[in-house]
């Protein structure tokens, strides 16, 4: 059987009641898991990795952001790349990189050499990801998708949440080369066991490829990130110049994909953005991880720092959170598939407003089980939002789409994410100098710019829940779904 004819039989079995997720999905799901889990692993590992490598708090901040910068600049191409290669190529693409750059990460005799070895992580990882969209959408009967969504939810959302709270737990046991050598062998086994049983999903297209999108994507989207990161630092000037440069490229990417669709073949195809529920659901969802990865650096540096709490301990403090919505996620599936997603998404987006307006009151003395409490609405409130909205986004776009739009939601969440921790950290700095200029303890001054940085957190959420009233509560129906693949 073909590609194009599995995707139309699994497609057409909806109207059988089949409720059998395809093999190829658990073992996306169990590789991206891995590759994601790296995305936040180093969080806690910052000082240690201060003392081995002997460098500054903003050297060591380069192995997260040289890590999203490069899936930022990796990402746009992988539409192309996912349309020309097999499903088992990608993969063996994909699991090949994030391999290397462990076993390089495990032995860095150097700081540069661990910068590398990130970046070689994150070119798979900015592979694996667009794959598991693209290939669930397109093996996944509509009637299933929910539930099936829901399980994959664990990957996409619960992966960057444990991140801090693994290393925290490796870490107890040693240096922080142990958080590559205890990946390394689980990575490799993943690698096996999917190149054994993944089968090919859908037929490879001869395209080529437009190397000036090439070029404007990567040093565009690569750009803004990197400026993005900066203000961190507190190089405003310089931080400013670069995201304008950035948005600049971008700019100039995207009217070149305008003109590529009209004569040729674009790099990424933004006819995507047509669809309404995709276009209002790529807002939910960029705007959630801004919400979401910043709060998540806020209340380490709160619980590290202000409440001198060990990476071990402040990690297990956020562990049940990440669990809640591991474990949630095939309830939300199923309850989607059930009832469809605007019974899930109000109140899901409501409730991250609600947590987050909870942590703008936190205190020097705030007990620790409130803090627990709200994080753990904040995490479930997530997991009801998530997997509805990308479900209902990546439903909304043509089978022959989904690779691009899985590239484009993709890309944008890695930017979204780099805005939204540089957009608190920045908050939070200004007003704990503003603080201390008049004459405010510097720990009461660090709480009063997290708690403001929060707020604004808070204030973005209220963006979700308006954008969430104009989701539609289903995709379209089976039977269109299976006409468009034909």
């Amino acid at each position: 059987m073909s590609g194009v004819e599995h995707v139309t039989t699994s497609a057409a079995s909806a109207t059988d009641g089949s409720r059998r997720t395809p093999a190829v999905v658990p073992l996306l799901v169990l590789a991206t898991f891995v590759v994601i889990l790296n995305e936040t692993i180093l969080v806690n590992a910052i000082p240690r990795l201060m003392e081995a490598l002997h460098i500054t708090e903003h050297t060591a901040q380069w192995l997260s952001t040289a890590f999203m910068l490069t899936l930022a600049a990796v990402i746009p191409i992988t539409g192309w790349f996912l349309d020309r290669v097999t499903t088992r190529t990608a993969y063996a693409t994909a699991m090949g990189l994030f391999l290397i750059g462990t076993a390089l990460a495990a032995i860095a005799p150097a700081f540069w050499v661990l910068l590398a070895a990130r970046i070689i992580q994150a070119s798979g990882t900015g592979v694996m990801m667009p794959l598991l969209m693209t290939t669930l959408m397109r093996v996944v009967p509509l009637s299933d998708r929910g539930r099936v969504m829901g399980n994959v939810s664990l990957a996409i959302s619960v992966a960057p949440a444990m991140g801090p709270t693994v290393s925290g737990l490796i870490l107890a046991l040693g240096s922080w080369r142990l958080l590559f050598a205890v990946v390394l062998p689980i990575a490799a086994l993943v690698t096996w066991g999917g190149l054994r049983r993944l089968p090919n999903v859908g037929e490879p297209k001869e395209t080529s490829v437009d190397w000036l999108s090439v070029v404007t994507a990567a040093a565009g989207f690569g750009g803004l990130v990197y400026g993005l990161s900066l203000f961190e630092g507190g190089d405003l000037g310089v931080a400013a110049l670069i995201v304008a440069s950035g948005l600049a490229l971008i700019g100039l990417f995207v009217a070149r994909q305008l003109w590529l669709q009209r004569r040729g073949a674009p790099l990424l195809d933004l006819r995507t953005l047509r669809h309404r529920p995709y276009t209002v659901g790529l807002v939910m969802l960029c705007v959630s991880f801004m919400a979401l990865l910043g709060t998540m650096v806020l209340l380490t540096l709160y619980l590290q720092n202000l409440r001198a709490l060990s990476p071990l301990t402040s990690g297990l403090l956020v562990m049940p959170g990440g669990l809640a919505m591991g474990l949630l996620g095939p309830v939300v599936g199923r309850l989607f598939d059930r009832y469809g997603g605007r019974v899930l998404i109000v109140p899901g987006t409501i409730g991250v407003s609600l947590a987050l307006a909870g942590l703008t009151q936190v205190t020097l003395a705030t007990p620790y089980w409130l803090l627990l409490a709200l994080h753990l609405v904040l995490s479930l409130g997530l997991a009801a939002t998530l997997t509805p909205v990308f479900t209902l986004a990546l439903g909304a776009v043509p089978s022959t789409l989904y690779s691009h739009a899985s590239s484009i939601l993709n890309t944008l969440q890695q930017v979204s994410g780099a805005f939204g921790t540089a957009l608190v950290v920045t908050v939070m700095s200004m007003r704990a100098d503003a603080l201390r200029a008049a004459g405010t303890d510097a720990a009461l001054a660090q709480l009063g710019g997290m708690r403001l940085a929060v707020l604004v957190a808070a204030l973005l959420s209220l963006i979700v829940i308006a954008m969430g009233l104009l989701m539609p509560s289903r995709s379209e129906s089976v039977g269109e779904q299976v006409r468009a693949m034909h």
